[in-house]
Formats: C-alpha cells, sequence, structure tokens
C-alpha cells in the first residue's frame, strides 16, 4: 500500500513538474515593455513561451548593433502594449555560436520574428516607430473584415505607407485567405463587404468582385477582375507587391530578394530630375503590360558604385537599359540598350521586343562589390575570407624574407589578434537605422 502511494505521489510529482517548469519560465519572460536578454540556456524557453517574438541576434562589438539598440528599447515598450504583444529579445551570437550556427547567422545584426516559434527574417526597417509599424503587422488579422466606407479609411490609415494594401470588393474572405497567410509579411489584406458607389468611383473599379491592390508609397493602384482561381490570383499578388516601377536603393534591394522575375533595370543620369521623372512614367506604362518583369530604376549620380557593376561610367550614354536577374547575370540588347531623349516610349518598345526575341548578350557581373550593394551588409563568412587572404599573403611575404631569431620570436609581420578583431569589425552589416 505505501509502495502504491508512493508511485502515485512520484508520478504526480513527474506531471506537476513541466507545469511548474512553464509557469516559472512565464513569469521569467513577463512582458513588461524591456528587451529580453537570451542566451542558449533560455532561448527555446523564451520563443515556446511568446506566440511572437522579435529576436537581434547581435555582437558586442557591432557599432551597427550599437545603434540599433536604443531603438529596439523604445519600440520595446510600444509593442508590449498591443492586444497581441510582441517581445523583443536579443542575442549575443558572437558569443553564443550554437544559437548563431543553428539559425544560420552570418553578420551582424540579424534580425528574426519568430511567430509560433517559426523564424523568418526581417528587413524592415529599423527606426522605433516604423519598426513598431511594421511589427504590428504580424499580429493583425491575416484579413481584416471591413463593413463600411469608414472603416476601409481607417484599415488604410492605420496600415501606413510601408506596406502595398489588398483590398478584396465582393469577395469572400476565404478566396485570398490562404494567399493572405503566404504573403503576410509583404502586405496588409482585406476584404470590403460594406462599401458605397462613392468608393467604387474613388478605388475606380465599376464591377465586381475585384481586388484593388495599393501603393501608398507611390501613389499607385491597379485592379484585377479575375480569374479568381488560385494560380491567377496568387500571380496578381505577387506582381503587385512592388510598384510599376521600382526606385532602386539599399532598402528597395531587399524588396526583390523573394521575387523571382528577372528585372529591367534603366540606369539613369539623376533619378531626381524633370527628364527622369517623365522616363519613369513611361517606364510606368511598360510595367502595366508587361507584368511577367519588374520595372527598376536609379540615378548614376545617385549611385554611382552599383551602376559601374552594370560596366556604365561617367562616358557611358544614359538612360542605358538591360535585363537583370538579380544576381550575377544580366543581358544587354543589342542596338537597342541606349534610351535616347526622343521618342522613350518607342525605345523602350524596341527594347523589350529584343529581349523576348532573344536578342541579347549575356553579360556576367565582375566586382565583388555588387553584393553589398545588393545586400546592404558583409558576411562574416566574406570578412573570414579576407582575413585569410591577409593571412596567406603575410605567410608568403615572411617567407621570402631571412628572418633573424628575434624575428622568429616576435614575428612582426603576423596579425595579432586585436588587429584581427578590428578586421572582424569593419565586416558589420551595412544597415543603416532608417
Amino acid at each position: 500500500m505505501f509502495h502504491l502511494r508512493s508511485i502515485c505521489i512520484f508520478t504526480f510529482l513527474l506531471f506537476l513538474s513541466p507545469l511548474a517548469l512553464a509557469a516559472e519560465q512565464k513569469q521569467e519572460f513577463a512582458v513588461d515593455g524591456n528587451v529580453l536578454e537570451l542566451d542558449e540556456s533560455n532561448f527555446d524557453a523564451a520563443i515556446s513561451t511568446f506566440d511572437y517574438i522579435f529576436v537581434d541576434f547581435y555582437a558586442p562589438w557591432c557599432g551597427h548593433c550599437k545603434r540599433l539598440s536604443p531603438q529596439l528599447n523604445k519600440a520595446a515598450v510600444n509593442l508590449a502594449v498591443l492586444k497581441q504583444p510582441i517581445v523583443i529579445a536579443k542575442v549575443d551570437a558572437d558569443k553564443y555560436s550554437r544559437l548563431a550556427s543553428k539559425y544560420e547567422i552570418d553578420g551582424f545584426p540579424t534580425l528574426k520574428i519568430f511567430m509560433h516559434g517559426v523564424p523568418t527574417d526581417y528587413y524592415g526597417p529599423r527606426k522605433a516607430d516604423l519598426l513598431v509599424q511594421f511589427l504590428t503587422k504580424f499580429v493583425a488579422p491575416d484579413v481584416a473584415v471591413l463593413n463600411s466606407d469608414p472603416a476601409i479609411s481607417e484599415f488604410i490609415e492605420e496600415a501606413g505607407r510601408t506596406f502595398p494594401i489588398v483590398i478584396g470588393f465582393g469577395l469572400n474572405e476565404s478566396v485570398i485567405s490562404h494567399l493572405a497567410v503566404k504573403y503576410k509579411k509583404n502586405a496588409w489584406f482585406s476584404v470590403a463587404k460594406g462599401y458605397s458607389n462613392k468608393t467604387m468611383e474613388y478605388y475606380d473599379f465599376d464591377k465586381v468582385p475585384a481586388l484593388v491592390a495599393l501603393h501608398p508609397s507611390y501613389n499607385e493602384q491597379n485592379i484585377f477582375y479575375g480569374p479568381f482561381e488560385e494560380k491567377f490570383l496568387e500571380d496578381y499578388i505577387k506582381q503587385s507587391l512592388l510598384p510599376l516601377a521600382l526606385p532602386i536603393n539599399q532598402d528597395t534591394l531587399k524588396a526583390l530578394k523573394d521575387d523571382k522575375r528577372k528585372i529591367v533595370l534603366t540606369i539613369m543620369e539623376d533619378e531626381n530630375d524633370e527628364r527622369s521623372k517623365g522616363l519613369v512614367k513611361l517606364l510606368k506604362a511598360a510595367a502595366s503590360a508587361n507584368r511577367d518583369l519588374v520595372f527598376a530604376f536609379f540615378g548614376f549620380k545617385q549611385w554611382q558604385d552599383f551602376a559601374e557593376s552594370f560596366e556604365v561610367s561617367k562616358k557611358t550614354k544614359l538612360p542605358k537599359m538591360i535585363v537583370w536577374d538579380g544576381d550575377e547575370e544580366y543581358s544587354s540588347v543589342i542596338g537597342s540598350d541606349s534610351v535616347e531623349d526622343e521618342d522613350q516610349g518607342s525605345q523602350i518598345t524596341r527594347f523589350l521586343q529584343g529581349y523576348r526575341e532573344g536578342n541579347v548578350i549575356q553579360k556576367h557581373i565582375t566586382s565583388d562589390a555588387y553584393k553589398a550593394f545588393r545586400n546592404s551588409m558583409f558576411g562574416i563568412g566574406a570578412v573570414i575570407l579576407i582575413l585569410v587572404v591577409i593571412l596567406v599573403v603575410t605567410m608568403m611575404q615572411s617567407l621570402k624574407e631571412e628572418p633573424s631569431r628575434e624575428q622568429v620570436d616576435h614575428p612582426g609581420s603576423s596579425i595579432s589578434p586585436s588587429e584581427a578583431k578590428e578586421a572582424l569589425r569593419s565586416g558589420d552589416k551595412e544597415d543603416k537605422i532608417d
């Protein structure tokens, strides 16, 4: 009898222990607006405790990380009071290398949001107020249901200008719910079930069902009338995630990361002058008729180094058009790459026709710098490679000399630990705080 009672008590304690541990963890990770410090002993517990946790993988010596830290502190306060809180945490990935390896951290800072334990890379803004606006989307409903004109206006205002906004008119939310989940990190999704003729006029659609895609930052919108089978619907949504003509800079390059379309890239002298603005309007018209391609542009004046990756110099006749694969390959259309001032619309048409007919010269980017331009960062792997090259060169130089005993004991040509650490510091990810 005593033995049976002992077994029952022991079993009860075994059952109680995980519950007590979970309660202790939840108490440990209070949602109080402070940034959590995580390590290998409590990381898994933290991401299983919170449905949404935003993690900064940093290094103490990283200058960009130091500038980011106060922004995260400010954002944490506002994110903690949301109806569905988002917790901000940070991990010294330089110290806890096993965690860094598990989540493929190759540079600092690397930011990820864990939603129900599943990590997603974060490439959004880093200034506190924009960060809050950006992350709020992750805890919003997958598809918002809007029952009136004021509800539509309020939804658009709260969504802000960072992401495209997709609104379905005359559609059930089930039609887009699957795609809304899939592309939640890229856009806001909603369906309007109550709206007036005035709203139809404002958003320029004359029949339903219709899907309206808005780009507040670029003052753009376009309409999709179907068919609403998933393949056609997904193609439209993917194509609507970017504006018709995307200005290229370090931030917008990241937006191209998940888009598999070829990029019609126009390089201008100065993207801000009036002639260039007129050309952008023509590019938008071409993009509207060629949705299987991404149209993008930038100015040589704004980003000379990036332009030089495509063999563009001060002597090159601009504007110039190429077709880029977003990586190391691009194509020049024979006889049609230069877009002169007169009749640029016809020249764009000829360029696209030549590209589709295969009248191109394939080229390869030889500049190593383009990766830094595209990702706005320098990964640690690249830095290690640089260090290896430095070490090899140093060793080769030292072999050419006849070292004295003093030189053998005190090798002046080798890289000291402090110098190596400083070289690593130069490999911070070039992610400026917006």
